[in-house]
């Protein structure tokens, strides 16, 4: 099984270069935690917001799920739902 990859959500927030950086972590990686910082916007429905975005990006072999404020994303071998 492969490590779960890690990367920061910063003040800057969701730019091409934070999904760029996502989709390279993928390529080595199945599952990736997101750590939202507190200048990223630090309240629950923000972080929400941020992973609903970040799924529209990526496409459907994705999936995400909130804890606290981590998103943590799995991607699939094949479309989901």
């Amino acid at each position: 099984m492969k490590p779960i990859g890690k990367i920061q959500l910063g003040k800057q927030g969701l730019t091409e270069n934070f999904i760029g950086s996502l989709r390279n972590i993928f390529k080595t990686h199945e599952n990736v935690k997101i750590s939202v910082l507190k200048s990223a916007g630090h309240d629950k429905k923000k972080v929400k917001e941020y992973s609903e975005k970040i799924l529209e990006k990526l496409g459907k072999k994705y999936t995400a799920r909130n804890i606290g404020f981590t998103i943590s994303i799995k991607k699939w071998r094949k479309e989901r739902g």
